[in-house]
């Protein structure tokens, strides 16, 4: 088979390793991809968010799946238009993109299947909610836009005047979803879904912010597998997986591929805080070196509808997940840096046993790798459990150098320490 796989970031160049492990291949191609991706298979240079240039694409290389885990080819409607010329596709169709695309009509969603979600309400001018703030002073608030936005932007305080400037940068654009805060454990279930059920990927743990009680982020670092008590599993299948899959086919919505949610683990059960019709970052970083099973495999499970019942073999070690970003990230990041050399063995992930360095924010110029965004790359060690994955990623990240790097010094030591 041959594989196009759409996007450019981390998690597309873990996505692209992950097929080109597979027995089953004869070609993958990525569409931009980056500099990791040029030694594991072919880049095309073409727009993946323009569903015309993608389909000559396809035409040109005798491409017979195309792939997509990152937002923009949804949105621009890539996945319909491949659909309706013959060509197999893996993503949400345009029907269901409104469950990440419109905050509010997902929050009505899981009212009307009675999903707990936080305390939520949707303001469109300064004045209303301005006056809901006041009312409400010194309380800790979420805000996000109602819409989709870039790695997933949102503030969490309890500041009137930053809540408010960071409200009034969104308004003359969108709507804002103002949620309370909630405190508890912040888990990612990724789920592959068909039309007769699904299969959950290992859960993990995203960190979410610049650092502790820092300024939120596209995403710093993930933990996987989670460790989670027996009962919250069960809660959070009863309570909100099966609600979702059932709302989905209930409303017409239901589709084949991965459906992504943001759960927080609170002393008072499991609470949903988000819907993905995509991977998130990073992780998919985390989850994909731990799947042992072919992803064609996996994926010719989906087409005939028996994930289920599928059998996926998953490695009993753990990941931990590490976003090396560039000076000023999030808010203004410092680009054109750059990177001291990395061993070629290292940039194409081909040391069995050392960690996986997935690229984003990099390209190459004049042969040289220099920064061009905000995380950079995303280095992930693996581990006979949490604690050891954590330390092969700490001792791995040593070969990422750039001026201005940064990276959370932190990430997994909440799983084993106290």
């Amino acid at each position: 088979m041959r594989i196009l796989v759409l996007g450019s970031g981390a998690k597309d160049h873990a996505i692209a390793w992950w097929f080109s492990q597979s027995r089953l291949i004869n070609g993958l191609f990525v569409a931009p991809g980056n500099v990791g991706t040029e030694s594991i298979a072919k880049n095309l240079a073409i727009d993946p968010a323009d569903p015309k240039q993608v389909y000559e694409a396809c035409r040109q290389n005798a491409i017979e799946f195309v792939f997509i885990g990152t937002e923009a080819p949804l949105f621009t409607g890539v996945i319909d238009y491949l659909n309706e010329r013959g060509i197999d596709t893996f993503g949400a169709p345009r029907r269901a993109l409104k469950l990440e695309g419109d905050r509010d009509f997902s929050r009505k969603f899981t009212d009307r299947h009675n999903i707990p979600t936080p305390t939520h309400h949707v303001f469109d001018d300064e004045e209303n909610l301005s006056a809901y703030l006041q009312r409400h002073k010194g309380e800790r608030f979420v805000v996000k836009s109602n819409t989709i936005a870039p790695s997933r932007v949102m503030i969490d305080s309890s500041d009137y005047d930053a809540l408010m400037k960071f409200s009034k940068k969104i308004l003359p654009s969108a709507s804002i979803l103002l949620e309370d805060h909630l405190e508890g454990l912040p888990i990612t279930l990724t789920l592959l879904v068909d039309n007769k059920g699904y299969m959950m990927l290992p859960p993990s743990s995203d960190y979410m912010k610049a650092g502790h009680g820092g300024i939120p982020t596209g995403g710093m670092g993930s933990i996987c597998p989670v460790p989670l008590q027996e009962s919250v599993s069960k809660s959070l299948v009863d309570t909100i997986i099966e609600p979702t899959l059932f709302g989905l086919k209930a409303e017409k919505m239901a589709y084949k591929g991965v459906l992504t949610i943001s759960v927080i683990i609170t002393k008072q059960g499991p609470i949903l805080v988000d819907y993905h019709v995509r991977f998130n970052d990073p992780a998919a970083q985390a989850i994909v070196p731990l799947i042992r099973t072919d992803i064609i495999d996996i994926l010719t499970a989906m087409k005939e509808d028996t994930l289920s019942t599928f059998n996926l073999e998953v490695s009993t070690n753990s990941a931990v997940a590490l976003v090396v970003a560039s000076e000023g990230y999030p808010e203004d990041p410092v680009v054109g840096k750059e990177l001291d050399p990395i061993p070629a063995a290292l940039m194409s992930n081909a040391f069995m046993g050392s960690p996986f360095y997935f690229f984003g924010g990099v390209h190459s110029d004049n042969g040289k790798l220099v920064t061009n965004g905000g995380r950079c790359v995303t280095v992930v060690g693996i581990g006979y459990n949490i604690m050891d994955a954590n330390k092969n990623a700490y001792k791995g990240v040593k070969h990422i150098s750039f001026p201005g790097a940064w990276y959370r010094p932190d990430i997994g030591d909440s799983f084993f320490t106290n």
